[in-house]
């Protein structure tokens, strides 16, 4: 009896202790994007002077001047396109390259893949100037598409290596049963691969919407023209050379920072299922 109190206490000891940790990382997760919520609703000079997350008085308005004087309208819809692009480009090239590197052996193609990974660890600035010759060269330098392509490229690498993770360890006998009802190679990629792969899909989704919704200075190397830059070069016109205008950046920080906070809302139970797909799949 004694034994089993004892391990009963030591184990809601070990586990308080666990669920303190969390608590703790997780309010130092939270606090910068309360305080960024917080400052944008604040004046200026309580920025610097009203230490608490709570305002004296709630100025709505911020949102209203940011909104309109960053000209969120046109940047915001340019990131929008930007994203959904990359991230449907990846999804199917990454998918479809994956499951033939998992499913179609041919001479060479362990090379081709560690190819790809190789890529993974070089970091993206590192590619800047390869790749604004070869847009230059292509004469899609300061184009929209050219944009999107370079960032489809900048995501394949990471999709490839988890959605190939994920079809090693799909049954095959579900390819057979496909294959019996008459299914080609590319219908069972999109019949059967793709929907079991939902999960995988989700965390892909969410990793590259963050980095393209993300990104600005790759969008500065590519573009010339204002009008095609993405949503993060609004923040830009709060910050002078000798003055920041704090409550209309947090404002559009936060303005900027709700569209990827509602993804991982709508997607967090996928992901989920995306970290642990592999070992439910084996």
């Amino acid at each position: 009896m004694k034994t089993s109190a004892y391990y009963k206490t030591k184990k809601f000891t070990v586990n308080t202790m666990i669920h303190l940790l969390l608590l703790v990382v997780a309010a130092s997760c939270l606090f910068p994007l309360l305080w960024m919520v917080s400052s944008s609703l604040k004046t200026q000079e309580e920025i610097f002077r009203n230490m608490s997350l709570l305002p004296a008085k709630l100025h709505f308005e911020n949102y209203y001047h940011a909104w309109m004087e960053g000209g969120f309208g046109r940047y915001f819809l340019n990131s929008i396109f930007y994203t959904a692009s990359v991230v449907i480009g990846i999804i199917i090239v990454s998918s479809l390259a994956a499951y033939g590197f998992s499913r179609l052996k041919f001479r060479g193609s362990n090379l081709l893949f560690y190819m790809f990974m190789a890529a993974m660890m070089i970091p993206i600035p590192g590619s800047f100037v390869p790749l604004y010759i070869l847009l230059n060269k292509l004469h899609l330098r300061n184009t929209a598409f050219g944009y999107i392509l370079a960032m489809i490229n900048v995501g394949l690498s990471t999709s490839i290596f988890m959605l190939k993770t994920f079809f090693d360890k799909m049954p095959k006998e579900l390819e057979d049963a496909a294959r019996i009802d008459g299914c080609s190679k590319l219908g069972i990629w999109r019949h059967v691969a793709l929907p079991l792969s939902g999960p995988v899909l989700a965390v892909v989704v969410v990793f590259n919407a963050l980095n393209v919704w993300n990104e600005y200075v790759l969008a500065l190397i590519i573009f010339d023209s204002k009008h095609l830059m993405p949503l993060q070069v609004a923040l830009t016109t709060f910050q002078g050379e000798f003055i920041t205008r704090y409550p209309l950046l947090m404002a559009g920080l936060t303005i900027t920072a709700i569209p990827i906070i509602i993804i991982y809302l709508l997607m967090q139970k996928y992901i989920v299922k995306g970290v642990t797909a592999g070992a439910v799949v084996g």
